[in-house]
């Protein structure tokens, strides 16, 4: 054990938690969904569907983007793109962000014990802050990567070892929490735990998801803070 922040005895030793935004800590999904789709149909693509926006969950904004371009054989450059993406994410985002319930006591329990704590998300910067600003997550979460920071997106674990790196902490003492399997593969490429909470369901089978060290095949519906909780103390004694 080890003291907290507030001086009381932590039973979590010296776990740092590392958390995806996307899917994750926040239902973003729909308005990354609508961003992308009046992205697309401003070139011309209209038929973009919500199974379509599936296929990119977990994946970063610039390589979806790229995805895009590559796919419906869009003209402007990759940047251009994701301008516009981008813009239409930030509107989204100010109007209506929810953070999963479940998610939100999670983060301050752990902040109760003073765990170090970080986010690593595929998107931009500022939709990163946008969010963290908006939902009120800013007060807890200061330590923030995007994908944009470090050289390779998720399922490269570039992003998980630059956030232990900025917590100071070593990847096998980090817990990971990601919703989608590149995410999983990155924990495991990284040398961390993870806590896979599957947005699509259909998709709780990947291996990369057999990797997590807790799978909670119902996603956000089976997730709770005192569940998490109970399993990094256990975590932590073994």
């Amino acid at each position: 054990m080890i003291f907290d922040m507030l001086g009381r005895m932590s039973t979590l030793g010296g776990i740092s938690v590392i958390f995806d935004l996307d899917g994750t800590l926040v239902d973003s999904e729909p308005n990354y969904y609508e961003a992308g789709r009046r992205t697309l149909a401003a070139y011309g693509v209209r038929d973009f569907s919500w199974e379509d926006h599936e296929g990119y969950v977990g994946i970063s904004a610039r390589e979806t983007v790229a995805d895009w371009k590559a796919r419906y054989g869009l003209r402007p450059p990759v940047e251009q793109l994701l301008a516009v993406k981008n813009r239409h994410y930030l509107e989204l985002a100010r109007a209506s962000t929810r953070v999963y319930p479940e998610m939100g006591k999670f983060v301050e329990l752990l902040a109760t014990e003073g765990v170090p704590m970080a986010v690593a998300s595929g998107s931009s910067p500022e939709a990163i802050e946008t969010i963290l600003t908006c939902t009120g997550l800013d007060a807890f979460l200061r330590t923030v990567v995007s994908a944009d920071e470090v050289t390779h997106g998720k399922p490269a674990p570039d992003i998980f070892l630059e956030a232990a790196r900025r917590l100071d902490a070593a990847p096998a003492d980090c817990v990971v929490l990601e919703d989608a399997a590149p995410g999983a593969a990155a924990a495991h490429a990284a040398g961390m735990r993870c806590i896979a909470v599957p947005y699509v369901a259909e998709q709780a089978d990947d291996p990369e998801f057999a990797t997590a060290g807790l799978l909670l095949r119902g996603g956000q519906r089976e997730f709770t803070a005192r569940g998490a909780y109970d399993w990094l103390v256990r975590s932590a004694g073994s």
